[in-house]
Parts: structure tokens; sequence; C-alpha cells
């Protein structure tokens, strides 16, 4: 089983039919033909300058109680620490009373950047979601009442580091360092857009093959379901199941943009794709996305939360 790609400008039959089995098998596809490349270029430069500066200033805007975004390298997948430093925002179009984004004063260019960046990307990723609906052969009327906000979403800078991204003085008190450089695990919400340099390392697993690659391919951006669509399709989707390999020889960046259902949102299953049976109880985005978010930052003393907690019985 591979990871398809697909014309985003101009989806084919035989496209279309590889994104379904995609979709059933393990979750990821890529796309091409989206027309973000200047859009893409300028943000990666963003991302690698801010990485490249100096450890105090990005501590200057590490994220803390009261303040979920910002830069953080102790972030944890399944209670294990990861090989990574991130940098998380969120809309920049989101009223200052609700914001919580921090930005680096010393890269003035940097928000200007992000914000054009957050509003593409948000239109691709409505885009590609249509795109999947269509595949699940949604009624056109049907597909259209189930969204991502782009409000509600989120996008991260990922920075792989050959070695502890922690400073040794911080992590007497901390979780270990997984054995891996991001646990396996799902995103919460209904799509990822991923862009991923030339470095590797990224996988998902397959239920035919187990972990497979998911090679970078330059012009594309990475595609892969979340949870909520897994439910919204009452499981004849894939929430896909992701993990990134240790870095050996170099760094390695990736920038995701996590399309979220609208805040309060109930998660349930499509019933036209039901024929009677869901697969899950409904509950709300608010109690999901939040449970999900708080696991990554602190060791709560269990699992992350999963959809597994709302299945039928």
């Amino acid at each position: 089983m591979s990871v398809p790609t697909i014309d985003l400008s101009n989806p084919s039959a035989a496209s279309l039919a590889a994104l379904d089995a995609a979709c059933r098998d393990h979750g990821f596809f890529l796309i091409e033909g989206h027309g973000l490349d200047a859009v893409i270029e300028r943000t990666w430069d963003a991302t690698e300058r801010f990485f490249a500066s100096k450890p105090q200033q990005k501590h200057q805007l590490m994220r803390k109680e009261g303040q979920p975004t910002g830069y953080y390298d102790r972030e944890l997948t399944k209670r294990v620490r990861d090989r990574k430093e991130v940098f998380d925002l969120l809309s920049p179009a989101l009223p200052p009373e609700f914001s919580t984004n921090v930005w680096p004063d010393w890269m003035p260019d940097v928000q200007e950047t992000i914000t054009e960046y957050f509003d593409v990307m948000g239109a691709a990723a409505e885009k590609t979601l249509q795109l999947v609906l269509t595949a699940l052969n949604l009624p056109p009327d049907i597909a259209a009442q189930h969204h991502g906000s782009s409000l509600g979403s989120l996008m991260r800078l990922n920075h792989y580091t050959l070695d502890d991204p922690t400073p040794a003085s911080d992590r007497e008190s901390l979780a270990p360092l997984g054995d891996l450089a991001l646990g396996p695990h799902t995103d919460p919400g209904v799509i990822t857009l991923l862009l991923q340099d030339q470095t590797g390392g990224l996988q998902t697993e397959s239920a035919e093959h187990g972990w497979i690659d998911v090679p970078p391919r330059p012009g594309t951006i990475v595609v892969n379901l979340g949870d909520s669509l897994q439910v919204w399709s009452n499981d004849q989707y894939k929430a896909a199941v992701h993990r990134v390999t240790p870095m050996r020889e170099t760094d390695r960046y990736s920038i995701p943009f996590f399309l979220n259902p609208t805040f309060d949102a109930v998660i349930e299953p499509i019933p036209e794709l039901c024929d009677g049976n869901p697969q899950y109880h409904p509950f709300t985005w608010r109690e999901f996305g939040i449970g999900r978010a708080n696991d990554n930052y602190a060791d709560l003393g269990a699992e992350d939360i999963q959809i597994s907690k709302y299945r039928v019985a």
C-alpha cells in the first residue's frame, strides 16, 4: 500500500479511487496542484530562522500555564518526551481577547508571513476535506455541512533535533526522552496538512503492511486524516497513526496545519455513512480537543484521551 498523490486542482477518478483506498488503510495521501509554492517558501524561511535563534530568545516565548501557545522544547506524546522543539500558533484572525499568540520581536516579518500562510492553508485544507468527503460518496449538500473552522485551527513549526532539545539543566524533573523523535499517535481534528523537508523519517501504520514511509516529494503537501474524520466516516476511513523516527545525520523541519472542528461542534458519525449502526456516541470537540491538548504539555498520569472512549459497546 502506497501513499498516493492527488492533483488538488484537477483530481481524476483514478486518483480519487487511490485516495479512498489509502484512507481506508492508513489515512495518508499527498496533494499537488495547490498553487502555494511562493507562500510555502516564505514560511520555510521563517521557520528555519526562528529555530536558529538564540535559546534565550526562544525561551522568552516559552509556553506556560495560561499561555498554551508559543515555544516549547519538552512536549509529550503518550507520556514520553519528544525529540523536537516546537512553536505553536492559533489563527492570527482571532480577536485579541481570545488569542494567546506570542511573536518573536527580533523577527518582525514573521507575523505577516504566518498570517498569510494561515489564510491560504485554511482554504486549501477545506478544499482537501471536501475532496475526501467526495471520495466517501457523500451527496454534495451533506458534505458541505461538514467542515472545519479556520478560527479554531492551529499551526505548528517543528524542529526535530539530533540531540535532546531540552537543556541539560532542565531535564531532571521531566518525563524520559522517547526512543522515537515523535511517538505513534493520531491527530484529534479533521485533517492535517503538513509540509515536510527532504530529510524523511515520517511513517504511518498501514493495516495491511505495518509501518510504511511517507516519503518527501518536492512540491507536495502531506495530508493525514484525524480522529474527528474517522468518527464522521463511522470507521470507514482511518485516522492516521503516525510517528517520526529519530534523526541520525541531520535535523528535520516540518510545518503542520491542523484543521479542527468549530469549538462548539458535536462530533458524531454522519447518518448517511452509518446504515443505522453508528460506531460512536456523540461528543463535543470542546471536551475532546482540550483533553488532547492538556495531555501534550504535562504527564497527567494516564494515556491521552482517544476516540475509543466514545465507541459504542
